[in-house]
C-alpha cells in the first residue's frame, strides 16, 4: 500500500497532466527498486 500511495502522490494524475507512459513506468520501476532494497517486505518493523 505504501508503494502504491507513494506512486500516487508522485505520479497521481500524471497521465492526465501529460506525463508519458514511459515516465510513469520509470517511476514504478524506481519504487520497485526501493521496495527490493527494503527487503521485499510488506510489513516493516516500527522504528523508534
Amino acid at each position: 500500500m505504501k508503494i502504491s500511495q507513494s506512486i500516487t502522490e508522485r505520479f497521481g494524475g500524471a497521465a492526465a497532466e501529460g506525463a508519458s507512459s514511459e515516465e510513469i513506468a520509470e517511476g514504478m520501476l524506481q519504487k520497485s527498486k526501493e521496495f527490493a532494497a527494503s527487503g521485499n517486505k510488506v510489513y516493516l518493523p516500527i522504528a523508534d
